[in-house]
């Protein structure tokens, strides 16, 4: 069983396209999503209509939460609280009321995913640091858990104590507990503007890294084509 893992999608229709083109040509033989499958991007709806139409495990992001809903987001700065009142009209009240029934939390296989912490999920609090880590290490009950949120990929490992960095591929190992963030499909922010997703292998017990090119004029031509604010498009070339 190899599982592709994506996260973070945020309305980006081509940058989702290459990322499952890409899972299809590794032989994934599953596919999960950590959620923010809306937001920010251009085409939510396609990206929803894909997704659900996968039947794939997914859990809720922030995104996902306010474009689900009537609520003002918090915490939102005013570049993504525009694209949430967009994106909101641009779907369905079946794709909201979808979004709205998302869990925040799911087990699958022997692994666990959610979209921000462990400890306190529907909070959306953000996993930068180790000492950030060790709080949802504490609820972790599962040997790996992936999670998303941040669009910066790392691995936190805990053995004698909390460690974590950048990756590329690593093994897991037995006695050790592994929370990961896989980056982000539609809006990486760690420098490098390719699509990211991760892929793990159950048999061989593998966690890979994926960055893939796509084509991000267009996907920003279309952010502007739709009056959204410039920097939600700039930033896709630069990985911010």
């Amino acid at each position: 069983m190899r599982y592709g893992i994506i996260a973070d999608i945020h309305g980006n229709l081509e940058g989702l396209q290459v990322v499952l083109a890409d899972i299809q040509a590794q032989r994934c033989t599953h596919v999960v999503c950590l959620g923010d499958v809306v937001g920010y991007g251009a085409n939510p709806k396609e990206c929803l209509d894909i997704i659900r139409g996968m039947n794939i495990p997914v859990v809720k992001g922030n995104h996902d939460e306010y474009i689900g809903s009537s609520e003002d987001p918090e915490g939102f700065n005013d570049a993504a609280a525009e694209a949430v009142s967009w994106s909101r009209n641009q779907l369905t009240e079946d794709d909201r009321k979808w979004l709205r029934e998302l869990k925040y939390f799911r087990l699958v296989a022997n692994f666990s995913i959610v979209h921000a912490t462990l400890d306190a999920p529907q909070r959306w609090g953000y996993v930068f640091e180790k000492l950030e880590a060790a709080a949802s290490f504490t609820y972790q009950n599962t040997q790996v858990c992936f999670f998303g949120h941040t669009h910066v990929p790392v691995a936190f490992i805990r053995d004698t104590g909390v460690r974590g960095g950048t990756y590329s591929k690593f093994r897991v190992e037995s006695g050790k507990k592994y929370f990961v963030n896989v980056g982000s499909v539609g809006q990486p922010r760690d420098g490098d503007p390719r699509a990211a997703y991760v892929i793990y292998d159950l048999p061989q017990q593998t966690i890979e890294l994926r960055r893939l090119e796509y084509d991000i004029p267009t996907a920003q031509r279309k952010i502007r084509a739709a009056g959204l604010p410039e920097r939600l498009a700039d930033r896709l070339a630069t990985g911010r």
